[in-house]
């Protein structure tokens, strides 16, 4: 091995990349612990593509596809949430296992906490019905619109879907067009047709 410190740093074997690991690990947990972190998160694989999971001490507070620029996403929990973000640690774990449980059809709902500081107004409104829309059910935007207290904020129901901070586990998939088409989905259609034909089959 090579005595330049600069190609001893980059010279690691996999045991030093395990070291690494766990104490990377070590780090996350005190800090989360000790609330030195504001966000962490993590990647998840799922019949959907890639999912960004991050969370606050208080519950699940973003989760994004691919499609919206995890890069993107991070930047802007950064600016409205807080700058210390951290990939790791324990903290969405049920997530991951609610999510493998909900796309094996084992599971119907989500019990993880959530922090929805990302909504406000009537956009937090509409997201706190969304989730009382049975699984394998769906509700038209004017539906959502009637159920939240304001009957003639079709668009605005819209807007709230089309900004869903949680999608998925807040399930603005199940909002569809009063004719029965889909409408649009952050996710894209192909994502919400996917989700919808995966409920309908439980």
């Amino acid at each position: 091995m090579s005595d330049d410190p600069i190609q001893l740093l980059t010279e690691t074997t996999p045991r030093d990349e395990e070291r690494l690991a766990a104490l990377h690990a070590v780090l996350v947990a005190r800090a989360s612990a000790e609330s030195a972190v504001d966000v962490t998160y993590r990647l998840v694989d799922s019949p959907v593509g890639p999912l960004l999971l991050a969370a606050t001490e208080l519950g699940v507070v973003r989760v994004a596809f691919e499609i919206e620029g995890h890069d993107r996403v991070l930047e802007s929990l950064a600016s409205s949430v807080g700058s210390r973000v951290l990939r790791g640690g324990d903290r969405l774990d049920p997530l991951a296992r609610e999510l493998d449980d909900y796309f094996a059809g084992r599971r119907y709902g989500f019990d993880v906490p959530i922090d929805l500081r990302l909504a406000r107004g009537f956009r937090l409104t509409v997201l706190r019905h969304l989730s009382a829309i049975p699984y394998g059910s769906t509700e038209s935007y004017g539906e959502v619109a009637v159920a939240s207290g304001s009957p003639r904020a079709v668009r605005a129901v819209g807007s709230a879907c089309a900004t869903n901070p949680l999608p998925i586990v807040v399930p603005c998939h199940r909002v569809v067009r009063s004719d029965g088409s889909l409408g649009g989905y952050l996710g894209g259609l192909p994502t919400k047709e996917r989700l919808l034909a995966l409920e309908s089959a439980g």
